[in-house]
């Protein structure tokens, strides 16, 4: 289901009062995109990148046209590793965070039972718990 103009209007308001809510929303797009769900991985980094810095100054940053990066991030894009390590590394440096991925052999087993991790509303909902 696409999302409305309200809902990415209301994410954009909250990335730029919230620090931690955009912290958080770069750490969501990260873990979607190491357990495999690319589409929610692309999604949610699409909204990170509109409501911060834009894919202009991203462009510039990275060395890539900002087409090309909307197109990589894209529904049907297909980004190559090295370019969106490139983008999550640049973004990571200008958020001043570092992710660090951390195999646990149980929450995985766990995963793989049902699903693939967290479902990114559920993830949603717990932040608006935590700063509402």
């Amino acid at each position: 289901m696409p999302l409305t103009r309200d809902f990415k209007e209301t994410i954009q308001a909250r990335v730029r009062r919230d620090a931690a809510f955009r912290k958080e929303l770069l750490r969501v797009s990260v873990e979607c995109f190491v357990l495999g769900d690319i589409e929610t991985g692309k999604a949610v980094l699409r909204d990170y990148i509109n409501a911060t810095i834009g894919f202009a100054a991203l462009a510039e940053a990275t060395n890539h046209s900002s087409k090309s990066l909307m197109r990589m991030l894209g529904p049907s894009g297909n980004p190559q590793a090295r370019n969106l390590f490139e983008i999550v590394e640049y973004l990571q440096r200008k958020e001043k965070v570092h992710f660090k991925v951390i195999a646990s052999i149980r929450r995985s087993l766990a995963q793989a039972r049902n699903g693939a991790g967290r479902p990114v509303d559920e993830v949603f909902d717990a932040l608006q718990r935590q700063h509402t």
